[in-house]
Parts: C-alpha cells; structure tokens; sequence
C-alpha cells in the first residue's frame, strides 16, 4: 500500500542531542507517493561507491537516476553520513541483516545513499561488510538530497549540509512509500523492518 509519513518535527532536538532552536514545523518534503523520482531529480546522477583507483579507472563515471531506478523495484535509504553513530550501528545493519528477505519480496536493489563521496562510502561499506548486500552511492555535492526536500543542515554536529534519515520504495521511478525520521538522530521508522512491512 502506497504511503507517504511526512513527520511533525521538533527543531530543539537535532542530531546527537545537539540544540540547534526551539521552533516546530512540519517536516515537508518535495517528493511523496506517486513521484516520478528521475523527474523530481533532473540531471542528477549519483556516484557508485569505489576505491580512488577505480574511480581513476572509470573516469570518475556517475549514474544516472534513470539506470537506478527505471523497471526496477528499490528500496532505497538515506543518512546523515559514513562513519556516524546510528548510520553504522542500527541503520545499515538493519538492512544488511534483513537481505534476504527483500530478495524474498523480489526487490532488485538495496541502495543507501548519504552526502559523502564515494571514496569514503566504499571504505565504510567494506568495514561494515555490507558491500555484497546493499549497493552504497555518494551525493556528494547533496544535488540529489536537495531536489526531494530532504537536505537537513547538520552543522550543529560539524557534519555540514547532509540528509535527512529516510527510506523509500520505489518502483519503475515511482515512490510508493516514503519514511522520513522527526531527527536525523533517531531510529524509529527508517529501517529494515518498517519498510518490509510496507511492500
């Protein structure tokens, strides 16, 4: 069933518990069920996660949004980074752990996408030995991020302009479920187990 969580959000409590005001407002994003997810991006393309001399190799190759997601059935997930507390040990392994059941729900790809190059997210993907379950791809510059509406600023917690935490299914482009955390800091609907109930 086709679903969209847009999440009241509290602005006092941020990432890592870090006070960045005390406004409320409702988290609102640019894209929801029913989105054509290459349209909402246009010209957007994503970097596969590689070591530099592949990189190197491949001219520094991206992927279009439209080879990720056209006649294709993803799941898909965004994080604030490589490296972070809840990214490594609650939200990739949620996923990692819970493979073969999207393989038994006849998904094509687990894809987690974070503002980072695609340097820094192959190193993590191999420390957490989640490369042969879920395919890693940097937004480096945040242009994907920015054209959903779920940029998030985390300078409060030194990490700069990143994302939101989220999860999405899409299928042939098309979003049909959308979960977006109140705070990048918590843990409550973007994970594995949420989504799989969702599809």
């Amino acid at each position: 069933m086709a679903s969209t969580i847009l999440k009241r959000t509290s602005c006092s409590s941020a990432f890592g518990g870090l006070r960045i005001g005390a406004a409320v407002r409702y988290l609102v994003t640019k894209v929801e069920a029913g989105t054509d997810i290459v349209a909402a991006a246009p010209n957007v393309s994503l970097q596969k996660a590689r070591s530099w001399d592949e990189g190197v190799s491949s001219n520094f190759a991206t992927t279009p949004l439209k080879d990720i997601f056209k006649d294709k059935k993803v799941v898909i997930f965004g994080l604030p980074g490589a490296y972070t507390g809840v990214c490594s040990q609650q939200h990739v392994p949620s996923y990692k752990n819970n493979i073969d059941k999207f393989k038994a729900e006849k998904i094509d790809s687990v894809i987690c996408v974070a503002v980072n190059d695609p340097y820094v997210l192959n190193a993590w993907a191999e420390k957490l030995e989640a490369k042969d379950a879920i395919e890693f791809y940097g937004d480096f510059d945040g242009s994907f991020h920015k054209s959903l509406g779920l940029e998030k600023d985390l300078s409060a917690a030194l990490l700069g302009p990143r994302s939101q935490r989220w999860s999405a299914l899409v299928v042939d482009g098309r979003v049909k479920v959308l979960n977006v955390e109140e705070n990048p800091s918590e843990f409550k609907v973007s994970g594995a187990e949420v989504i799989l109930e969702q599809i």
